[in-house]
């Protein structure tokens, strides 16, 4: 512990954002470069280098926090880069994206303000490759064991590199035609800029980590003719299902799926269309759904131009402090004002859709709407509270229901879904077929990318059991799914 003092001297500080009027003219990162590597050392000193870390029990990979809060504070970068990689394969994905469950639980925020985690996460690895320490780490030997992954967002990226690591050659199949999945086309530019994808794609191809993008297994190959090939399968395809809104005027022209809407205005920022054939431009803009994925398209719109946009939540409004039923350190849900919200729009909370109306040419206009609130713990509708608001474009950002089933892939496998509806396995992420893993979304549900790089690095661990006897790989980390009682 170095500055035994320190969260008693040093106040919470976070990474400043560019000013609204100038991001969302671009789609850079929404924060100001550089900004957090004056104050980053003095954040890490507040780490209390508590008896029983429970940030370490919050995050799912279980990273060893204090350790590289105590490097950082030193100015040992190179230090702070090993700890961190020591549990988590790709620290600048999370760092920008995680909601930070492991703050939640810092001791520190028990009666303060807690520890600025995500922004020395992020910090250390960039130093890192500013500074040439991430380079890539092949096999000494290989094991002559062939590894198959199907898609290439968090869990199978970190389920391929770990794998690659042990001796097995692995190839990593993707259905898009570029490697990332929901990281490249799902997260927004400003957000997550695709540069920090592409140079952790090309450290996994310098360790032998092969990529065939544009291949669908299911349709392109079936799974007879991939197990056949390969002595080991993880499926890490994700939950990319979405939950639709059957009411009426669905079918309305305007009316999209957000991981409709998301993936072709990043196709814009990768240079493959000029303007998005899905645009914000000038229209009133309603995104339903109040999580994550909202938000983006909440960003989204204001940097397409939206003339107005309108988010949507049927849950009431969340409170600024936890409640009695979400005590620390369990992960509670509180009223967020993403970067996203900061630039503009209106939240509206405890509605529900009703149904849409388009004009005679089939466009939908309007969002027809009606307050909701609990009685006897059901959504009931208030009677009297129904009107209509503008919506020339409505994003569907309601989450997902589990993995895609139209291509054939939980078929032609044979695989045995659990009561979710997700791919079933056992506790080394084995399914009922022999050989053939699931990692991620495919058999969590939808979920944080912590979760998924864990599981990615948990499902490895077992793939490379069952191909050798014996595994050299991390242990997985096992943090409780259930609330901490204290």
């Amino acid at each position: 512990m170095a500055d035994p003092k320190g969260f008693l001297t040093t106040g919470r500080e976070v990474a400043q954002t560019r000013p609204v009027a100038e991001r969302v003219r671009d789609w850079n990162e929404v924060y100001v470069p550089g900004s957090l590597l004056p104050v980053i050392s003095k954040q890490a000193s507040r780490c209390m280098d508590c008896g029983i870390p429970f940030c370490h029990n919050g995050c799912p990979l279980g990273n060893l926090i204090p350790e590289w809060n105590d490097y950082a504070y030193r100015d040992d970068w190179r230090a702070a880069s090993e700890r961190l990689h020591a549990t988590n394969n790709f620290p600048e994905f999370t760092g920008r994206l995680c909601p930070a469950p492991c703050e939640a639980a810092c001791v520190l925020g028990i009666n303060q303000q807690p520890v600025t985690i995500k922004n020395v996460e992020v910090t250390i690895i960039d130093k890192a490759w500013a500074a040439g320490d991430v380079t890539p780490q092949p096999p000494e030997r290989l094991s002559g064991k062939t590894v198959a992954v199907i898609g290439s967002g968090p869990a199978g990226l970190a389920a391929a590199q770990q794998l690659t690591r042990a001796g097995h050659t692995v190839a990593v199949y993707e259905r898009a035609d570029r490697i990332g999945g929901l990281l490249r086309y799902g997260i927004p530019e400003f957000k997550m800029e695709k540069r920090h994808i592409n140079r952790r794609i090309e450290q996994m191809r310098a360790e032998g980590t092969k990529f065939r993008t544009e291949v669908e297994i299911g349709r392109d190959i079936d799974a007879a003719k991939l197990r056949k090939r390969y002595d080991a399968v993880v499926i890490a395809a994700g939950a990319t299902t979405s939950r639709d809104l059957p009411v009426p005027g669905r079918d309305l022209k305007g009316v999209h799926f957000a991981m409709e809407y998301l993936p072709v205005a990043n196709k814009v920022q990768e240079g493959d269309l000029t303007v998005s054939p899905i645009t914000a431009e000038g229209k009133h803009v309603v995104v339903i759904g109040g999580g994550d994925t909202g938000a983006d398209c909440v960003g989204t719109a204001h940097r397409q131009g939206a003339a107005s946009v309108t988010q949507l939540e049927i849950m009431p409004k969340p409170g600024e402090e936890r409640n009695e039923g979400q005590p620390w350190p369990t992960f509670p849900m509180l009223y967020k004002v993403t970067s996203a919200h900061e630039e503009g729009g209106e939240r509206v909370y405890s509605v529900s859709t009703t149904h849409f109306e388009g004009d005679e040419d089939g466009n939908v206009q309007w969002l027809h709407l009606v307050e909701v609130e609990f009685t006897d713990g059901k959504l009931v509708q208030k009677p009297g509270t129904e009107r209509r608001i503008p919506a020339q474009l409505v994003t569907l950002a309601m989450g997902f229901t589990g993995t895609d089933r139209q291509n054939g892939l939980v078929e032609q496998f044979g695989l045995e879904l659990d009561a979710r509806g997700n791919i079933a396995r056992d506790a080394d992420y084995a399914t009922n077929v022999p050989g053939v893993f699931v990692a991620g979304d495919a058999g969590r549900g939808q979920s944080l990318i912590v979760w998924a790089i864990a599981e990615g690095r948990s499902a490895a661990r077992g793939v490379d059991r069952h191909l050798t006897g014996t595994s050299t790989l991390p242990a997985p980390v096992r943090p409780t799914d259930r609330a901490l009682t204290v």
